[in-house]
Formats: structure tokens, C-alpha cells, sequence
């Protein structure tokens, strides 16, 4: 096979483990030798490039410039795109989207406050086992090559993507028990907590997700004892960095120049307070540049930060110490809630969502089952005929922004919301339709993708979407100060800016549909977390129980401007002459009586138009292409396609004629069949029967006779 040579001479270091059933296994320079650091790890046929790149010197920017980015190749999995204008991959997926961002959240907390050194990391696969997803490889190859880099990153962390297998949870389940089990679950966490969760269920209990927490904390281990090994056998040297702080002086004037403006002061509803903060913000600016003069310019960023520093510190301290909320809520209370559906005229189904300020309109289209979505990824080839789609323009926060694509924040937003709603979706055969619901977000302040959540039930419901149950969800909060943490209940943006958690969870009356948990803390516990959900669950039952009072069940009809959808099923064997030569029949089919005509690989036909009579004069069409002679059965106006010496050829259906032989032409005697019928006549006959070649025997006089007796 061969052996690569390190062009710095470097032996190449790797170290493996006993993994959730198969061996894990890390191996440095073996590759990548002029990025900061690189790691090749393999599990099964699995196996992935983790990159990192860490700037020298800091950025100025006034956030952490971390990118995390996961590559999908389709070489890994053997597969060229079955695009048949692009092969080479471009664009990343919106799977590969998600599953970056959810690689970034439990590593991106692990940074010192400040760090301001520019940070790339890109996960590769390179090859894909089948058996199951290579994300969580790809979060462990991420976090090695964080440690790696002697970069300040205070890991590591690792994930398991947990299922329930026969009421048993697995790690690393394949894909198919993972679509058809109860819980989907991906969690990660270093040594001693959990730092991030998400998962989509069908209806599972507080409990079973507890379960699957305790179980995920525990099967994570290895993972992080061997990169820990790693690093001890390959002697990482730190690298310097500089901390981006406000100065301690600034800090204290800018403190010093808030005291008694803040607290009590602005604990009031958020309208007020985001005006009061607004014109104590502009104060602070305007007093500071009146005092520094030309040399304000140069440390405006140090003070705006300082502000922001002492905004969060007030939030907390409020909470903390003096049991107040910003805006003067009680721990549990749910900000007001007003809905409404059906007010847009023209689509399917329409709802209007608000709590407190935020906002989300949700409107849903319904369309045949051929308008499903092709999904082409390294992972998967399949259809997706249930899809939400989630925007919030600039306007929503009050600032102006340019419009573009959605960025990875909507795409997050959308597919959570998506997943709320995935479990309670009904299968194409109780409702053929291609579901597209879209959220628009009006105003944000909080909690945006479970307005997204509440926005799409109620809208779904207006459509006439039969949903096994109604969806809601809630966004919950956490301080933390020493031993003492205080849940909070449905969390606004100050609470969010200045907490520890952030914790979104959505479900049914009778369970938990879908669940997302980030710390800005270094992880938590159990315990905090059992709470966290208890109390989400009273949130979301609240919100649901008001939701109810709007629309409480599907619609009985679809809007007049939905697309009506009826199957039929057929032998598969006569999907070819339904089809026609080149397409030629469906094709007029669908030309002549307006329907839209999805025909599936088991003989089922959908056909859709808003029209019924389109409906049934395509059904009949197709029916009678597929239908087989009935011996006994009269066909009436039936056409006559050719005439011989001995009788007549009539076609009782399209491709089916038979035979009128010259002696059931009449009760009288017939010299010639010419002399009765010729061709493009129509008559009515009787198939008296098939004969072992298929041929039909037929007869007029039958026809005739008991046409009459009738």
C-alpha cells in the first residue's frame, strides 16, 4: 500500500479505542501539513478530515470570528450527483448546513471571553460507511483539531446521535431505525456536561429524553479520553494570543456613568424599555465624546462593549438577586398571546401568531404529490413532500438589511420548526398532498422558531391538513450563579443576551416532538436539565391550551383555490400503456382535461386539479386504458375499426377489439357484414367470451336482445 513521508520529518502519531461498538481511531501528520492542524479520524468505513486554521494575530471585530464548515463529497459514498447538468459538488446542502452549525454549538462557548483571533475549521468526508450518519465523527474530528492547534479552546467535547431500538437506546443507529423509531437525538458535552441537544421525536416523554441525555453523557467518554491521549503523545505548544476586553478603566467609567439609571428603572414592558435603554445608550455615547473629544473615535468599540457588559450584568443581577425579570414577568409567565388564521384570501391556509413582540405570519400551499421536493446528498437520495421554509428580513429587528438568500441561522430556524412538525404530518396515502408551509417572520424579540412552531400548526389546521395532533412550543432560559439556577419561561432577547442556556422544546399534548439546548456555560447538569424540561412542558401545554381557542381541529374542506387530489390504483403492469409510447397518452391526457397526473411505481395514480369534472374525466380516461373486458358486458357505442368477409372488428376499449362474426351481426340472416355495419360505425355488442389466444368473441344480436328485454 505504500507509506507517506512527512516533509518536516514528523512521525505520524495515532491512537484508537473502543467506540459504541467499533474502533475509533485518530491519526495526525499524515496530511495537511501547512494548516494549523489536522487529524484523520476513522470510524467503521467512516472517515474524516478535521482542518483547523488559527490567525496570528487578532481581527478587529466585535464578535468571535469562528466559522465551522462540514463537506459533503459525494466520492465518499460512491455516488455521482444525479444532476444531469452539475457533478461537482458547489453549494453546500442545507443537511450540510445544519449539521455545520450543529458541530459549532458546543465548541463555540469553549472559547476564552474576548478571542478575537480568526478561527476556521472544515470537517471533510471522505468516506462514508453506510451503517450510520458521519456527523458526529466529523464533531469529534473538529474538536481534535481545536486541540490540536494550541489554540486557547477549552476542550474537548463529543457527540453520539442516540436512537431507541427495540425500547432501547443506541448510539450510532442506522437510518432507517432512526426514521422509523421514536427519538432522533444528537448530543454533545465535554467531560463532565452536556453542552448541546437536539433531537426530533414522535411523541416522547421528559423522561425517555432524560434517559437518552444520561445515556449520550456516558457514551461520549471514550471519545474524549482519546483525544485528550492524542494530544498528551503529540506535545502541543500553546499558541499566544491576545484577549479583545474592555479596558478595566473603561469598564468603571462606563459603570460609574450608569449607576442609578439602570435596575428598577427599566424593568418594565419591552417597548419601554428598549426606548429607555435606547436613549441611556446615546446618552453614555454622546457624555463620552463630549469628554475624549477626537480620541473617542478610537475606543467607541471598548465602550459600546462596556455598556453591553453592564446591560447583561443589570439583566442578571435583577434575576438573580432581586428576583426580577426585565420586564417585570414571574419566572413562569408566557408573554401575551394573540392569534388568527384564514386571513389571507387567497392561500391555502394562513395564521397569524404574536407573543409579547414577536411575530410569525405562516402560510401553507397545498400541491400534488409530484411537487415534492428531490433531495440528491452524499447521505441520501429521496423526496420530501413536508417542508417549512422560515424568513426574517432586517425590518424584523429595526435595522436595515440587505435581502439575499436565506443564511444559516433561517435555515437552522426553518428546519427546527420543520422537525416540531415532521412527527404529526399525515402519511401521503390519508393525505396526497405536497405540503410547503412558509413562516414570515413580522418582528423578532425572542423565540422566533417556536413562533415559527406555532404559526405553521395553526396554519396547517386552516388548510385542512388532518395533523394526528397540534404543536407547540416554547423557548426557556437559565441563570446560573454558583449553586443557584433560575429556569425562566418563555425568554425575550435581554434574557437570552445575558443567560446561560438556551433551550427550545416543541410537542404535542401527548409528548415532545422536537428539542434544541445551547449553553454559553461550560456545560450543565442532569439535574438542571430535567428541570428545564418540566417546566417546558407546563409552557408549552399553556400556549397550546391558547392556540385551541383560535382553531381547534382541521378544517372539513380545503380553500376553493386548493388543488383537489384523488388516487386510484392499478395493475403496475399497465402503468406502461397508461404512460404511451414516449408519453404520448398521459401527455393527453393531461393536455385535454387539465389534470396533473403523478403515477407511482406500485400503481398508484394521483390526479389533481382544482376542477372535480377534470378529475373524473381524467379517471375515467385512465380507467378505461386499464380496464380488462368483462365477459357478459354490454358495450354500447362502441366503434367499429374494420369490416371483413366473415363479420366485423369493434373496439370495446382503447386497444381492445374483438371480433362480431357475421352470424351475431342479426337475428336475420346476413349475406355480407358490409351490408349492416362499415367502418367508423358505432354499435352496441355483448362479449360472449375470450378464447385461450385472448381473442374476444362478440355479439350485436345479444347486445340487441337484452337491451331490449330491459
Amino acid at each position: 500500500m505504500g507509506t507517506t513521508i512527512n516533509p518536516f520529518g514528523k512521525d505520524v502519531v495515532k491512537v484508537e479505542t473502543d467506540f459504541c461498538g467499533r474502533k475509533l481511531s485518530l491519526e495526525v501528520n499524515r496530511v495537511g501539513f501547512r494548516s494549523t492542524s489536522s487529524v484523520i479520524v476513522r470510524y467503521g468505513d467512516t472517515v474524516v478530515l478535521g482542518t483547523a486554521m488559527v490567525s496570528n494575530k487578532p481581527v478587529s471585530m466585535d464578535y468571535f470570528p469562528l466559522s465551522i464548515d462540514y463537506e459533503e463529497k459525494m466520492y465518499a459514498a460512491g455516488k455521482i450527483s444525479g444532476s444531469r447538468f452539475v457533478k461537482r459538488e458547489g453549494r453546500p446542502s442545507e443537511d450540510a448546513i445544519l449539521i455545520g452549525r450543529l458541530i459549532d454549538r458546543p465548541i463555540r462557548p469553549l472559547w476564552p471571553k474576548g478571542y478575537r483571533h480568526e478561527v476556521q475549521g472544515v470537517a471533510t468526508v471522505l468516506s462514508m460507511d453506510p451503517d450510520f450518519r458521519p456527523d458526529m465523527i466529523a464533531m469529534i474530528a473538529m474538536s481534535t483539531a481545536f486541540m490540536l492547534s494550541g489554540a486557547p479552546f477549552e476542550g474537548p467535547v463529543a457527540g453520539v446521535r442516540v436512537g431507541i431500538v427495540d425500547d432501547k437506546m443506541k448510539a450510532f443507529a442506522s437510518a432507517e431505525e432512526l426514521d422509523s423509531g421514536l427519538l432522533d437525538l444528537v448530543a454533545a458535552g465535554t467531560e463532565n456536561a452536556i453542552m448541546m441537544v437536539e433531537a426530533g421525536a414522535s411523541e416522547v416523554s421528559e423522561a425517555q429524553v432524560i434517559e437518552a441525555l444520561q445515556f449520550a453523557q456516558e457514551a461520549i467518554q471514550p471519545a474524549i479520553a482519546l483525544q485528550k491521549e492524542l494530544v498528551k503523545k503529540v506535545g502541543v505548544t500553546p499558541l499566544a494570543y491576545e484577549l479583545s476586553l474592555p479596558q478595566e478603566s473603561i469598564q468603571e467609567e462606563v459603570n460609574a456613568f450608569l449607576k442609578g439609571k439602570m435596575g428598577k428603572n427599566i424593568r418594565t414592558n419591552y417597548p419601554d424599555r428598549h426606548e429607555k435603554m435606547h436613549v441611556i445608550r446615546e446618552d453614555l455615547l454622546a457624555h463620552f465624546s463630549e469628554k475624549l473629544g477626537d480620541d473617542f473615535a478610537s475606543v467607541k468599540g471598548e465602550y459600546e462593549d462596556a455598556f453591553a457588559s453592564a446591560a447583561n450584568k443589570d439583566v442578571r443581577k435583577g434575576i438573580l438577586e432581586e428576583n426580577l425579570r426585565p420586564d417585570g414577568r414571574a419566572f413562569d409567565e408566557v408573554r401575551q398571546i394573540s392569534h388568527e388564521v384564514g386571513f389571507l384570501p387567497r392561500a391555502h391556509g394562513s395564521a397569524l401568531f404574536t407573543r409579547g413582540i414577536t411575530q410569525g405570519m405562516n402560510i401553507v400551499t397545498l400541491a400534488p404529490l409530484s411537487y415534492a421536493q428531490v433531495i440528491d446528498t452524499m447521505e441520501k437520495e429521496a423526496e420530501k413532500r413536508y417542508m417549512h421554509h422560515f424568513n426574517a428580513p432586517g425590518y424584523t429587528i429595526g435595522e436595515i438589511k440587505r435581502l439575499g438568500s436565506p443564511g444559516r441561522r433561517e435555515i437552522g430556524h426553518s428546519a427546527l420548526a420543520e422537525r416540531a412538525l415532521a412527527a404529526v404530518i399525515p402519511s401521503d396515502a390519508d393525505f396526497p398532498y405536497t405540503i410547503r408551509a412558509v413562516t414570515e417572520i413580522m418582528s423578532q424579540h425572542g423565540s422566533t422558531s417556536m413562533a415559527a412552531t406555532c404559526s405553521s400548526t395553526l396554519a396547517l389546521l386552516d388548510a385542512g391538513v388532518p395533523l394526528k395532533r397540534p404543536v407547540s412550543g416554547i423557548a426557556m432560559g437559565l441563570m446560573l450563579d454558583g449553586d443557584k439556577a433560575i429556569i425562566l419561561t418563555d425568554i425575550a432577547d435581554a434574557e437570552d443576551f445575558a443567560g446561560d442556556m438556551d433551550f427550545k422544546v416543541a410537542g404535542t399534548e401527548k409528548g415532545i416532538t422536537a428539542l434544541q439546548m445551547d449553553m454559553k456555560v461550560h456545560g450543565l447538569g442532569i439535574d438542571i436539565l430535567t428541570e428545564a424540561l418540566d417546566k417546558g412542558k407546563i409552557g408549552r401545554e399553556f400556549i397550546l391550551d391558547s392556540m385551541m381557542q383560535t382553531i381547534s381541529e382541521p378544517r372539513k374542506s380545503l380553500s376553493p383555490y386548493a388543488p383537489r387530489v384523488e388516487s386510484i390504483k392499478i395493475n403496475p403492469d399497465k402503468i406502461r400503456e397508461v404512460i404511451g409510447k414516449g408519453g404520448e397518452t398521459i401527455q393527453r391526457i393531461t393536455a385535454e382535461t387539465g389534470a396533473e397526473i403523478d403515477i407511482k411505481d406500485d400503481g398508484t395514480i394521483m390526479i389533481a386539479s382544482p376542477d372535480g369534472a377534470s378529475i373524473k374525466a381524467a379517471t375515467e380516461w385512465i380507467q378505461s386504458i386499464v380496464a380488462e373486458p368483462e365477459i357478459g358486458k354490454i358495450y354500447q357505442n362502441a366503434p367499429v375499426m374494420n369490416v371483413m368477409d366473415f363479420g366485423a372488428f369493434v373496439q370495446i376499449m382503447p386497444g381492445k377489439d374483438g371480433l362480431v362474426h357475421v352470424s351475431e351481426m342479426s337475428e336475420e340472416r346476413v349475406n355480407q357484414p358490409s351490408d349492416v355495419v362499415k367502418v367508423g360505425d358505432h354499435v352496441d355488442v355483448k362479449l360472449m367470451a375470450i378464447d385461450d389466444r385472448g381473442r374476444l368473441q362478440l355479439s350485436m344480436k345479444a347486445a340487441a336482445r337484452e337491451l331490449k328485454d330491459k
